[in-house]
């Protein structure tokens, strides 16, 4: 079959994108190489969580992948300080030894990097730890010196979170243009939240947004619920939701569901759905993505029990973390919980809101206080107002903008970009818990997937506004 020129060309560009993405993703995930988050911060963040896979790398070189039930922990040494731990870790062995909290994290990178042995190790019982698995297979066939392995560790880890994002631009430039696909690129590599997590091994981000990438491409090629497979749709679905609580584990769950949804919602607004058909495919995903999600659980709780000696353990521990995360009751759990789930729901969205997504202050520096901590950074409640501006300038100028065929495609769009904001929000709303405590590093949610559509409608606007521009210049001369 011939290939015309034209789209030759097209595949060329999308090409081009990708490659482009691909390296300006890449490059400042690995190193913070466009200076988009604050050195210190970009190198300390979530260093502590993170020194739970160098800890399971060691304790698997040691004892083997699947020795202490193949969890995430800590490596121990002689002593017997058990201060500031955290409640959900458990020692495995050598109860009476425990690290120093100071230093406990750098520990981890020296026992890996130097070869040395645990006294004892600690799990961390709230995810499988599938991340944690991998790297340790890596360790074991890399011809590597240990530095050197956690250096190639980092870059694969920035170069899979890099893809996931490209592939959310190509979709898109294909549906939306070049222009649209531009803003969105740019936008994501100056979200510091998105830099910071990029390479680092706990949190694996790609994983966030695989089953969201998967359903987006399969609804792109199959658009028409008559024509759609739904065992095929039910088991992307699962292994999707299954891959993401095997890496990273149930960290962000609603968002990840919910934005899972983002593309069912768009390409049935897109080709007028109608409700029996939304309905059906929404209960396949829903049921899909639960049993991957009981499978993960029976799967930790077995992990567990290896650990604990009891399946009952690992129940007790799961319903534990959801209640000291979410609304428990104060009463009922120890007092350093009581802070959190005492807090107000409306005061941890308010923080939210006012969360930075770019720092201007990492550029320049502006000799007004003012200008520094308001005009600088950019916040998350600035960008709700602006998104909402250009969605009004989209939807009540789209009939002098877009030609009659592209109307419906903008159409859908808005409405899945304010469908997104759910995402976000469920994890602030349901898990109020945990987001007043995890102000460090919670703010990366809005970008699940919420700001990349909401920049999308930005690139959208400015074509739209721009084209008129030209428009009426044109027709003036």
């Amino acid at each position: 079959m011939k290939v015309n020129g034209s789209n030759r060309s097209e595949f060329a560009k999308a090409l081009s994108i990708c490659l482009f993405s691909i390296l300006l993703f890449s490059v400042g995930f690995y190193s913070n190489r466009w200076h988009v988050a604050e050195r210190q911060w970009f190198l300390d963040h979530q260093r502590d969580t993170e020194s739970h896979i160098l800890g399971r790398m060691v304790k698997s070189r040691q004892d083997g992948i699947f020795s202490a039930g193949g969890l995430t922990g800590v490596g121990i040494r002689n002593t017997s300080d058990q201060s500031n731990l955290p409640s959900s870790i458990q020692v495995q062995k050598n109860q009476d030894q425990w690290p120093r909290k100071q230093g406990q994290v750098q520990y981890q990178y020296l026992a890996y990097i130097n070869g040395l042995r645990f006294d004892g190790y600690s799990v961390y019982m709230s995810q499988i730890g599938g991340q944690g698995m991998l790297f340790s297979v890596l360790d074991r066939f890399l011809p590597l010196s240990p530095k050197a392995k956690l250096q190639s560790f980092y870059i694969l880890t920035s170069i899979l979170s890099a893809v996931a994002l490209t592939m959310i631009v190509l979709w898109f430039f294909w549906e939306f243009g070049l222009c649209v696909a531009m803003f969105l690129l740019t936008s994501a590599v100056l979200s510091q939240w998105i830099v910071v997590f990029g390479r680092n091994l706990w949190w694996s981000i790609w994983a966030f947004y695989l089953p969201m990438i998967l359903i987006l491409y399969y609804l792109k090629h199959k658009r028409v619920p008559a024509n759609l497979h739904y065992i095929k749709f039910g088991s992307l679905v699962f292994i999707s939701v299954l891959v993401k609580c095997v890496v990273n584990g149930y960290e962000y769950m609603t968002t990840t569901l919910i934005m899972m949804m983002v593309p069912f919602v768009y390409y049935s607004i897109l080709e007028k759905w109608s409700f029996r058909q939304f309905f059906k495919g929404a209960i396949v995903a829903a049921l899909c993505s639960s049993v991957a999600i009981l499978l993960s659980l029976t799967i930790l709780c077995v992990q567990i029990a290896s650990v604990k000696g009891s399946v009952l353990d690992g129940i007790g521990h799961v319903v534990f973390s959801i209640e000291t995360r979410t609304h428990g009751d104060a009463q009922n759990f120890p007092a350093s919980y009581a802070h959190s789930l005492d807090s107000r729901t409306i005061d941890v969205i308010t923080t939210y809101l006012m969360g930075t997504f770019f720092d201007l202050n990492n550029y320049v520096n502006p000799h007004s206080s003012i200008a520094s901590r308001f005009l600088f950074k950019v916040r998350y409640v600035y960008l709700i107002f602006l998104f909402l501006g250009m969605s009004l300038i989209v939807a009540f100028r789209k009939n002098e903008y877009f030609l009659g065929k592209q109307r419906q495609r903008y159409f859908a769009l808005l409405y899945t970009t304010w469908f997104s904001i759910l995402a976000p929000l469920s994890w602030y709303i349901v898990f109020k818990a945990h987001s007043h405590v995890h102000t460090h590093m919670n703010y990366i949610v809005w970008q699940m997937p919420f700001t990349l559509f909401g920049f999308a409608v930005c690139g959208l606007a400015t074509r739209g506004v721009f084209s008129e521009f030209v428009g009426r210049t044109r027709r003036s001369t």
